[in-house]
């Protein structure tokens, strides 16, 4: 146990005002409770996360490790791919410290490039390939992102061109989508005709002269707790964008987290649905990083498609599925769910909204013996920090206990430092070795949110008597939309660069498919006038189409 979690400890014990402390006779509230063959206390090692491909590449090299569209790899293969690919970088500059933005959609380069960048020595900077020019280039200054790499899709190769003009950016690496398919789906390609026009100059690389070489990188020395392998860009409590800085030992512990938890997976035999977008924390998390220590083969899609789900549910049979709660919702609810086998699925895990409890009893219900197991966690924590198990009691509406070594408490939101006891309301709080290092470039704002050791969340709960914590409120001003972070004020910003807005204000809905959608109430300037429709069309270069408002209202007042 670290000295920040026995201090925290101490804290709770010596507090007079716990009727019943969530810490007693040495042990927390969860440990009394805890799954079958779960130990708390589990050893949690930090090393540098690339370790964890080279270790697959040995002990699982002739399993798959990456099926995409019918393409495959093997972890041997994947290995040595992520080997020539860190050595190109190093060839290109990359060394400790450089910054490279990942703009992709789930393809293997995705996988490719996160590992050869962090084995390279860089730090990894995530992008949404749905985000406008106005919110990449803001994120490109922000974090001081030199190298880009994207796919030759023409909307995506679009948008770099402006970038690489308009901002520091220096270098753009372009990764050829015909390189990942099979035969097949590159002759539908070549029918489409749609194949960009790339510039041919030294700013912009080629991915064959990236891996153009025997796979060879120069060791890179990495200190586990101090160097960032990813900076994954959040708005945290303010809804201000700032980059979490996530070490290598952040993600390689929280990885472990995840996979003592989930303590009946079949390292080497199951496989993953992959779905959610690898740019994302849960994604990154458990998708990728888990996956590949326990040597599942994933099974990637480049996006969510309910029809693609059900064909891949019936071709590969998928043993765990993690997914947003809208996804969940979107299978319980589709007309054909009884057409499709779902017995292959032993976990399902949701999480990045929260999961309404008939949205769960419905998709059980319609899956049959799919298990669905709630979580909870936050950038800033890598994101892992509770979880119903996987087997065993599992609450509905409850999000679970604190993963191994994980210190969740419950802060009175009055003084922001009294340890409040079961059943009591207050924020939620969370000491562990998946707690980011700060963010970056911004000491008052990390400041603001770890005090006294804690990460503070901005979400308010509590605990029952058997360690699971239920969330009930949000002190944060955040919308989530089908799992992803929407932050009223950047929509509300953008909204008021049209000249006839005076005033507007954002906030979520609560809707049945997307958990929240986003509305926007906006007031004309004196003798100006907008329709709702003209101010949707103002927005489309603005925002991405997820934070546009799907309901606006013009008022006088």
């Amino acid at each position: 146990m670290t000295n920040t979690a026995q201090a925290v400890q101490a804290e709770a014990v010596s507090s007079e005002k716990i009727s019943q402390p969530l810490f007693h006779n040495g042990k927390w509230v969860w440990e009394r409770h805890y799954p079958n063959g779960v130990s708390w206390h589990a050893p949690l090692l930090r090393k540098p996360l690339f370790h964890i491909v080279d270790r697959a590449a040995e002990k699982y090299a002739h399993k798959t490790a990456i099926d995409f569209q019918g393409r495959t790899w093997t972890y041997a293969e994947f290995g040595q791919m992520v080997n020539r690919v860190a050595e190109g970088l190093q060839k290109f500059g990359v060394t400790t410290g450089t910054k490279v933005g990942l703009f992709l959609p789930n393809s293997p380069y995705s996988l490719f490039f996160f590992f050869g960048v962090l084995k390279a020595g860089g730090t990894v900077v995530n992008y949404n390939p749905l985000y406008v020019e106005r919110e990449i280039a803001s994120q490109v200054e922000d974090s001081e992102t030199d190298i880009m790499v994207t796919l030759d899709q023409p909307v995506l190769t679009a948008k770099m061109q402006k970038i690489l003009q308009t901002t520091r950016l220096k270098k753009v690496i372009i990764c050829p989508e015909a390189g990942v398919m099979t035969l097949g789906k590159l002759l539908k390609l070549k029918l489409t005709g749609k194949t960009p026009v790339i510039e041919s100059d030294s700013r912009h690389i080629p991915f064959s002269d990236i891996v153009n070489n025997p796979g060879k990188p120069i060791h890179v020395s990495i200190d586990p707790d101090n160097d960032v392998a990813v900076l994954q860009y959040t708005g945290g409590t303010t809804g201000v964008p700032k980059g979490a800085m996530l070490t290598h030992g952040n993600l390689y512990a929280n990885m472990l987290q995840i996979v003592t938890w989930i303590k009946d997976m079949r390292h080497g035999e199951d496989a993953i649905l992959g779905i959610l977008p690898l740019f994302h924390v849960f994604a990154m998390a458990v998708v990728m990083n888990c996956s590949i220590y326990a040597g599942l083969k994933i099974i990637l899609q480049p996006k969510f498609d309910l029809q693609e789900v059900f064909k891949a549910i019936r071709k590969h049979r998928p043993t765990l599925f993690p997914a947003v709660p809208a996804v969940f919702n979107a299978i319980a609810n589709a007309p054909d769910v009884g057409t499709v086998d779902f017995s292959c699925l032993r976990f399902c895990i949701t999480g990045g909204a929260p999961m309404a409890a008939d949205v769960m009893r419905l998709f059980q219900e319609k899956t049959g013996s799919a298990s669905l197991a709630e979580g909870y966690g936050l950038t800033e924590a890598s994101p892992g920090c509770t979880f119903n198990p996987p087997v065993g009691k599992k609450k509905p509406g409850s999000v679970g206990q604190p993963v191994p070594g994980t210190v969740v408490e419950i802060i009175d939101r009055e003084d922001g430092k009294t340890v409040l006891g079961v059943g009591e309301r207050g924020e939620v709080c969370i000491t562990g070795p998946q707690v980011m290092k700060g963010y970056y470039r911004r000491p008052e704002a990390t400041a603001e949110q770890i005090k006294n050791g804690r990460l503070h969340t901005g979400d308010v709960g509590y605990f029952d008597e058997e360690g699971y914590l239920h969330l009930v409120d949000r002190i944060k001003d955040l919308i989530l939309v089908r799992g992803y972070n929407v932050y009223p004020r950047m929509v509300e910003e953008a909204i008021y660069l049209h000249p006839a807005v005076e005033e507007c204000i954002v906030a979520g809905v609560p809707d049945g498919e997307r958990g929240e959608t986003v509305w926007a109430w906006v007031k004309p300037g004196a003798g100006k006038s907008v329709s709702a429709d003209t101010l949707k069309e103002f927005l489309i270069d603005k925002l991405s189409p997820i934070e546009v408002p799907r309901k606006i209202i013009v008022r006088e007042k």
